[in-house]
């Protein structure tokens, strides 16, 4: 047996917790030159080391590893070629264990466990110019309209059950590939004019229904659709297409099942001692112990090797309040623990996102790190020299709640909620906002994005336009999931792919092709993002008109504004005074209850002319006609830029 050469340099950064670049030399790596492999992986408590395969029956037999480490370092190259199978073999205080590899980059499909010997990547990028043109734009001020995914589902195909299939085998004969979704899915975000797209964990997971949310491979991306180099076509193809690609992670925690992390070499290791810190009860996972130096360095790679090797162009990190919090979801008073200041901040956890912002961003300035953090904890997209956890962006999940809770209610019920409507401007500028309605809004009985609405058939409708007129023209950064833009009446089905045949009937045609005459609006008005973070960027006209449930504002960018009107209600209101900053022609540029939406075709042709306004408020006044639930959007005559599908 031969040993891989492992720098002291590598050794010492790893156990430090500053090896940022793990990933180079632990797991298994193959070299096409000697045709051999090299295996290492970090077991303190390990007595014995091997590499279990098939041909020595998963024993480990004359594939024994040398531990390098006194802190659990093993390793060994063999004759053994890219393809194979393998497991470490560990034998521990509880017995022998036979454990995936944390770093393989392959991995059989479920239900299946162990990992696989990768060839060196033969993927040859075609993305330099995305990439270049990534490096030289502010995300901040430019359009993100994020599409999120869920690969198993977004389409399948329909093939019948062969009689010797298992259930997992006809669900893998269901699925769309990785190339396949480059074929597929790619021109169909592009169609639809959105800027990214968010796909929920590609990592390796065991349970199709966690979504990805358990993983036990947090360097493979799952086989379930393909290759490693497979997935990286599919990247590549939407930057190509001018998409960007962001994916969920899950550094919070992880599932409990026997082949992966979970007392990895008979104790707890990836995990905390503790068990009250480690125990997520309410998920049934385990915490990352980010206080241990080789957990940071195990974390901190994964993500950038995500962005590197993957062409990433940003992380969306799942379940942030879950990691800072010690008691998150831990309601009994006996089993409270609290830090040395008496405070339930989880102090090692917060010092782990800061250093891994911190990192990502030295290795990749323009990524977006995004937080999904339920909490009202201030300065999560505060710079980390401020005190602040250095992401860039934070769902706005309390935009999400104000604003749904709100459309819910019938309209006689709004004028006595208008505070939903108004209150997420009183914080808006604290943080920098994903506005998302998100795969978690339309699962477990919450209901589709459609079936929330109040009213008829048609009220629903009209509803579910305006509702998202109002987020794409609200200071933020966008998400929409897969599927919500057919308004579909059920919610997703997580088994089952989108309910596409739905799109023959005219009204699900009309939402599709609002949404996409609305993102196609958003793409083409830098007034609707180019100053999302600024107060200059929103002025309201009237936040106050609770009684006819209509408010007004103004979205403005460094050369453009728009006046953005939205009724609330099922009524036609003619003759209706709206506040105009200037004296001027003004003209309806983008109106929700177009006939080619679904709508009743209440909208203003005509050129509307300035008034002195005798009341309070804005100098100026036009007079104009509001449709029933809907969104009108004016400009300035002679100032008017492209409407997209809208006109």
């Amino acid at each position: 047996m031969k040993m891989q050469s492992i720098t002291d340099l590598d050794q010492y950064l790893f156990h430090q917790g500053t090896h940022y670049e793990s990933y180079r030399f632990l797991g298994s790596h193959y070299d096409p030159e000697t045709q051999q492999t090299a295996f290492t992986v970090w077991a303190p408590h390990a007595r014995h080391v091997a590499v279990g395969l098939d041909h020595n029956n998963w024993t480990g037999r004359d594939y024994a590893l040398t531990r390098v480490t006194d802190a659990g370092l093993w390793s060994g190259v063999f004759d053994i070629p890219a393809g194979t199978t393998y497991k470490y073999v560990l034998d521990t205080t509880e017995g022998k264990l036979l454990k995936a590899d944390p770093y393989a980059r392959y991995a059989q499909k479920r239900p299946r466990t162990a990992s696989i010997v990768e060839a060196p990547s033969s993927y040859e990028w075609q993305d330099a110019e995305w990439l270049k043109k990534r490096s030289t734009r502010s995300h901040f001020s430019s359009p993100v309209n994020i599409y999120e995914v869920h690969l198993g589902t977004w389409r399948k195909h329909e093939v019948r059950k062969q009689p010797d299939w298992t259930v997992d085998d006809y669900t893998d004969a269901t699925y769309y590939s990785y190339r396949e979704m480059a074929d597929e899915l790619v021109p169909y975000v592009k169609e639809m004019g959105y800027s990214h797209v968010e796909f929920l964990p590609i990592t390796e997971h065991p349970f199709d229904l966690s979504w990805g949310y358990q993983v036990t491979g947090y360097y493979a991306p799952t086989s379930r659709f393909g290759s490693p180099d497979d997935f990286k076509y599919l990247i590549d193809s939407f930057h190509q297409a001018g998409i960007g690609v962001i994916m969920d992670w899950v550094p919070a925690h992880f599932c409990k099942d026997a082949h992966g992390l979970r007392l990895f070499d008979g104790q707890p290791l990836y995990e905390y001692a503790d068990a009250r810190r480690a125990d997520k009860r309410g998920w049934g996972t385990l915490t990352f112990d980010f206080g241990r130096p080789e957990i940071q360095s195990f974390l901190i790679s994964n993500a950038i090797y995500w962005l590197t090797e993957f062409h990433l162009d940003g992380l969306r990190v799942d379940a942030v309040h879950s990691m800072t919090d010690l008691n998150f979801e831990n309601h009994t008073p006996e089993t409270k623990i609290y830090n040395d200041e008496g405070t339930s901040v989880h102090k090692e956890a917060v010092a782990f996102i800061q250093k891994l912002n911190t990192i990502v961003f030295q290795y990749h300035p323009d990524v977006l790190m995004m937080a999904e953090d339920s909490s009202d904890i201030p300065m999560i997209t505060a710079p980390v020299d401020k005190g602040g956890l250095g992401f860039n962006y934070k769902w706005d999940l309390g935009f999400m709640h104000d604003t749904l809770d709100y459309f819910e209610l019938s309209q006689e019920a709004r004028p006595f909620n208008h505070r939903h409507l108004t209150f997420p401007m009183m914080y808006r500028y604290n943080e920098n906002y994903i506005l998302p309605f998100s795969h978690d809004e339309v699962v477990h009985g919450k209901r589709s994005m459609l079936d929330k609405m109040p009213g008829d058939q048609w009220q629903k409708f009209a509803n579910l336009r305006a509702l998202y007129g109002y987020q794409m023209t609200q200071p933020g950064k966008k998400l929409l999931f897969m599927g919500s833009e057919l308004g579909l009446y059920s919610e997703w089905k997580d088994k089952e792919q989108i309910d596409w045949f739905i799109l023959k009937y005219p009204y699900h045609r009309g939402m599709q092709k609002y949404v996409r005459t609305l993102n196609q609006f958003y793409l083409a008005h830098p007034a609707l993002y180019e100053l999302d973070f600024e107060p200059a960027g929103y002025e309201w006209i009237d936040a106050d008109n609770n009684e006819q449930a209509v408010i007004s504002y103004i979205r403005r960018s460094a050369d453009e504004e728009l006046i953005v009107v939205i009724n609330m209600t099922g009524q036609v209101y003619y003759d209706f005074p709206v506040g105009v900053p200037v004296d001027a022609g003004y003209r309806e540029i983008f109106n929700s209850d177009l006939t080619a939406f679904g709508g009743s075709g209440q909208q203003v042709t005509d050129e509307l002319f300035a008034v002195e306004n005798d009341h309070p408020g804005y100098k100026y006044i036009i007079r104009t006609k509001l449709p029933p639930f809907g969104m009108s959007i004016y400009q300035q005559t002679g100032k008017i830029k492209n409407m997209g599908e809208s006109k």
